[in-house]
Parts: structure tokens; C-alpha cells; sequence
């Protein structure tokens, strides 16, 4: 639903507002009285966000010209919050293209101010010696900066918060290995900033006088090695104290697959990180307080912003995470409508169960599934299947649920994302592990003509080739162990679900 355009108040655009940034931002710049629109090239995604009624929300891809002007129309002050890391090989082309095309439109549309959030880079280090990751981050804030349109570039190094992908990867290293042996970038130099102070930072930006273009870093007030995070995230987190060896030998293709073993980040995505971390990333300036000066108690210091951070995974109250964006090079394409479809080959694994249950009892199983609850149906299958994921450069299974017992459309479940949701009838997941074609999974619970409830499950795979047939070929044999007994344990499991409270019914 769009908000009421009529509203007083400055308009911002937020793009990125599916990912971990921008799906915070967005509810803190409504609250501090703006109109919100956001672009994204999935609007569906944002449908079931607590904010999503009070928000226009437009279709479009920062790489499509006429989509980027549309949405920037009327718009005050635009915040950039893309980028296109782990899009393939090209991704700085992509990214410095993107750039280019918003900082235009932005000048065109009479757009009053551009707030980018980067990356912190080192004092002293040419551009060229810098990682891919921050070489482009730093492109594309020059490219805003001389867009002819006030630019406020914010540069952080590691953000702490609750599914931030700095707090995940440093939480799991530390819980998981209480002994490490440890890349050389362990005693790197990093200040680290709480993503409360991202936020005030970022909604403070929006208002800065016309005459202000330029970059600023942003950090707390503790300037740590990796190794000594670790160990004060033990002590907050009430740990034993870890043992940490650094040792020379560790590469970052090495150090990314290290940290995909570990944690739920998987190596695409830690590569970037672990190369970001061989240089010092210390702020040179704090001038940013001038102009969103600092509160009592801000910025939060390191062991603060970890207090926070776990009190929110302990109450499963993380708001975004950092698997909240989709996977870049995932597939997209809606489910192809059947019977009619003219794609070329679907095909499809169905079961379907009567169950003694009610609807009710049986959508708590399907809306729960993953994560903590796994899959129903041998485990073993699946821990190699997301093993296997990982070592092809995938999510694997490790990036669990957001919220335990509720879904929500866009979100991350293991190695699926969940396309669409009716609650009490639908669920139906996408798959975004590495695969030759693209693959669905729906759960459905259904009633018959005789009033029994009956679940209905559909496995479908569109293939790619050749490879994409025999791949299908190949797994089908097991089918009716994984597939089948998956349906049966759901429909046992909803037998044995709390039987519903008086007058509770499915939605639907």
C-alpha cells in the first residue's frame, strides 16, 4: 500500500530499503517526520514490513535510467544505500554505472542532497593497493560528491548490531572457536561504530546546509584489533577467555572459506570483508558532530553496542539482518504460472497428506519450518546439501530465520527466501543455493470437501541445460526419502501441535 501523499513534510527516497541499513532507516526517518519512498526492484519484498503502509514504494533498479528519475521526482534528499559486491566480476562497473545514472538524475530531478554510506579506508594506502570492495565504495562516493548535487558521504569500517554481518561473523568466530588459529588480520587496527550511530548519522545528514559536500568518518569511541573484539565479545557474552594464534599463511581466499566454514557468511561474502580488514581503518576526523552533533552516551562504545546487539538476539528481536538483502546473482523470476506456462521444462515432485489436525495447527508447523526446526526429513541429506552450497561459494543452511515462530515475504530462511506468504495457506520459498536452473518449494494447508484438513507440498525446478536435466535425474532417486518424508513429518508434527485456542482460526 502507498502512504498518502499529501503529507506534510520533506520527501526522502530510500533505496536498499530491503537490506540491513535501509529496512532500519526507513521507520527512523518516518519518525523523525519525513515522507518516505523507496525503490526496489522487488517491491513485494517491503509488503509485510511493520512500516509498509506508511511508505510509497516504487519499482526500479539504480541501472535503469528512466526508473531512477521516476523515483527521484519531488524527492528532497535521496540516500544511496546500493551496491553491487559479488554481482560478478564487473561489479565495479556496475557499481560506478549505477553512480553515474543517480547522481544525474538526482541533479535533474532538483534534488536538494545525496546521503551515501561507504567505507572507512586506510591513511596512507593508494586507491589501487585497496580491496576491490572499498575501492569501489570509495568510486562511488567521488562520483556522488562531483554530481552537482550536495553529497554527504558517511565512512564506516565495522558495523555493530544485531544481523549486521560484522556482528554475525565476529559472533560465531568467537562462540564457535573457543582455540583459533587466526589470519594475520586479527591485528589490524579497526574502530568500529554501533548501528544506532549509523542511523542518527545517516537521518542528521538530511539536513545539513546546502553548502556541505563532503565526506565524513564515522566510528565509536574504541579503536580495537579483530583479536581484541573477540575477546571482549567473549567477556560480554560471558564466555571463557578465547586463545588466539595469528599465523602469515592465511590468504583471503584462504581466510573466506575459513570464515564460511565458521559462520553463517558465506565465502562470497567474507571475501570482500577479510580483504577490507588487511588495512588499518581508523576515522581521521570526527567533524561530523558539527553538523549532527552527539547526544549524551553517543557514540556507544564497542562493549555497548554488543550488549545491545545480544539482548536483541536473546529476545529474537533483530529487526534486519544482515541475509535481509537478497543474494546477488540469486534468482528473481517469479514461480512460472502452470498449466499454461511456455518456458520449456518444469518439473515437479507433489505430495499430499490428510491430517489429523486443524489448518491452524498444521500452518504453525509450515509458517516454523528451518532453522532450529530443520527440514522433517533427513537431516543428515540436508547438512550435506548446505555443506555442499558453501564449498560452491553459496549460503549453505546456516543463515536460519529472522524470527522463530513468524515469516515475512523477502525473508531469508537457510538457503531458501521466501517468495510469497498467505498466512494460514501459503508458503512458498525460493531457492538461492547454487544450482543449474531455478527451484521452488511450496507448502500449503488446505481443507478437502469433506472438512479435513490436507497438506499439500510441491517441489518445482526449472533447469538450465543440460546440466539442469541431469542434475533433476540425478537427485529424483531420492525424492521419496527426502521430499516424502518430509511431507509425513510435517503432518505428524501438526498432530502433535497445540491445539488451538478458542476461536483461533487460520487467516484466510
Amino acid at each position: 500500500m502507498d502512504a498518502d501523499d499529501d503529507r506534510p513534510g520533506p520527501r526522502a527516497l530510500v533505496t536498499g530499503a530491503t537490506g540491513y541499513i535501509g529496512g532500519r532507516l526507513v521507520p527512523e526517518l518516518l519518525d523523525a517526520g519525513y515522507r518516505v519512498r523507496c525503490l526496489a526492484r522487488s517491491p513485494g519484498k517491503l509488503r509485510d514490513l511493520p512500516w509498509a503502509d506508511r511508505v510509497e514504494s516504487v519499482r526500479g533498479d539504480v541501472t535503469d535510467a528512466a526508473s531512477v528519475a521516476a523515483a527521484l521526482s519531488g524527492v528532497d534528499v535521496a540516500y544511496y544505500l546500493v551496491h553491487a559486491l559479488g554481482s560478478g566480476a564487473d561489479f565495479e562497473e556496475t557499481d560506478r554505472e549505477a553512480a553515474r545514472i543517480f547522481g544525474e538524475a538526482a541533479r535533474t530531478a532538483g534534488v536538494r542532497r545525496l546521503v551515501y554510506l561507504g567505507g572507512l579506508t586506510p591513511a596512507q594506502v593508494p586507491e589501487r593497493a585497496l580491496s576491490p570492495h572499498l575501492r569501489s565504495r570509495a568510486e562511488v562516493g567521488r562520483i556522488l560528491l562531483g554530481s552537482g548535487v550536495p553529497t554527504t558521504v558517511l565512512r564506516a569500517a565495522v558495523v555493530i548490531g544485531s544481523g549486521s554481518v560484522s556482528f554475525e561473523m565476529l559472533r560465531h568466530l568467537t562462540e564457535r572457536l573457543p582455540v583459533m588459529v587466526t589470519p594475520s588480520w586479527v591485528r589490524t587496527r579497526i574502530q568500529p561504530v554501533a548501528v544506532r550511530d549509523v542511523l542518527r548519522a545517516l537521518v542528521g545528514s538530511a539536513r545539513m546546509p546546502a553548502d556541505v559536500n563532503r565526506a565524513f568518518d564515522i566510528g565509536g569511541p574504541d579503536v580495537l584489533t579483530y583479536r581484541d573484539m573477540m575477546r571482549r565479545y567473549a567477556a560480554v557474552a560471558g564466555l571463557p577467555r578465547r586463545i588466539i594464534v595469528p599465523v602469515p599463511v592465511l590468504t583471503p581466499g584462504l581466510s573466506s572459506h575459513w570464515v564460511g566454514l565458521v559462520t553463517p557468511v558465506p565465502a562470497a561474502l567474507a571475501r570482500p570483508l577479510t580483504e577490507s580488514l588487511r588495512h588499518e581503518v581508523v576515522c581521521h576526523e570526527h567533524d561530523i558532530a558539527r553538523y549532527v552533533p552527539d547526544p549524551p552516551g553517543h557514540p556507544i562504545g564497542f562493549d555497548e553496542a554488543l550488549r545491545l546487539a545480544l539482548r536483541r538476539v536473546r529476545d529474537a528481536d533483530v529487526v534486519t539482518r544482515w541475509s535481509s538483502a537478497s543474494v546477488s546473482g540469486a534468482p528473481s523470476d517469479p514461480l512460472p504460472t502452470d498449466p499454461d506456462w511456455a518456458g520449456g521444462s518444469l518439473y515437479t515432485d507433489r505430495r499430499e497428506l490428510t491430517v489429523d489436525a486443524s489448518r491452524a495447527q498444521l500452518w504453525r508447523v509450515i509458517e516454523g519450518i528451518g532453522g532450529a526446526n530443520g527440514w522433517y526429513s533427513f537431516p543428515l541429506a540436508w547438512a550435506v546439501r548446505g555443506r555442499l552450497d558453501r564449498l560452491a561459494g553459496g549460503v549453505g543452511l546456516r543463515r536460519g530465520r529472522r524470527d522463530a515462530a513468524r515469516l515475512r515475504v523477502g525473508d531469508a530462511l537457510d538457503f531458501w527466501r521466501v517468495e510469497e506468504i498467505e498466512p494460514g495457506r501459503l508458503l512458498r520459498l525460493r531457492a538461492e543455493m547454487r544450482l543449474p536452473g531455478l527451484a521452488w518449494l511450496e507448502l500449503r494447508a488446505d481443507t478437502d470437501d469433506a472438512g479435513r484438513t490436507r497438506y499439500r507440498q510441491r517441489a518445482v525446478f526449472h533447469p538450465h541445460g543440460l546440466l539442469g536435466h541431469a542434475y533433476w535425474w540425478s537427485v529424483s532417486p531420492f525424492h521419496a526419502l527426502v521430499f516424502g518424508g518430509m511431507a509425513r513429518n510435517i503432518a505428524a508434527a501438526a498432530t502433535r501441535a497445540p491445539v488451538d485456542a478458542p476461536g483461533e482460526h487460520p487467516a484466510g
